[in-house]
């Protein structure tokens, strides 16, 4: 990747980051994998035209790709870190996700806003879930 100008190696590395943590929760299925691919070149126009967001390409596509997921799949990542109970699920609708902090910033992680930790860098939920 030494050759790839910048804008490029950030998105291979965007891809590839959260391909992984797809992975990690065993949803990277090919209709998901599209979803990446599609972020990915949204993001690409976006840095060409502001290309000192490129640092901020991977927490961005992670956030595109958590948001085409809701719309089609439901929440995802979920989080980890806390033990809901049944009922607490119940009144809830559900399990809840984890969020991409900073919104816009540069070395994104995963977070549990509701306990207000941080899970994993995006890339490295394979480690916080077992697959990693």
């Amino acid at each position: 990747m030494e050759d790839m100008n910048p804008l490029e190696q950030a998105l291979h590395t965007a891809r590839a980051l959260v391909l992984a943590d797809l992975a990690a929760g065993d949803v990277a299925r090919a209709e998901i994998v599209s979803l990446v691919e599609d972020a990915v070149s949204h993001r690409r126009w976006w840095a060409e035209q502001w290309p000192e967001g490129i640092e901020f390409v991977v927490g961005l596509v992670a956030q595109d790709v958590q948001d085409a997921l809701l719309e089609t799949h439901g929440r995802w990542p979920l989080c980890p870190v806390c033990g809901e109970s049944r009922t607490e699920l119940a009144a809830e609708g559900g399990p809840h996700a984890l969020e991409v902090e900073p919104e816009l910033g540069a070395d994104p992680h995963w977070v549990c806003g509701k306990a207000a930790v941080v899970v994993a860098p995006v890339g490295s939920l394979g480690a916080v879930l077992g697959a990693g």
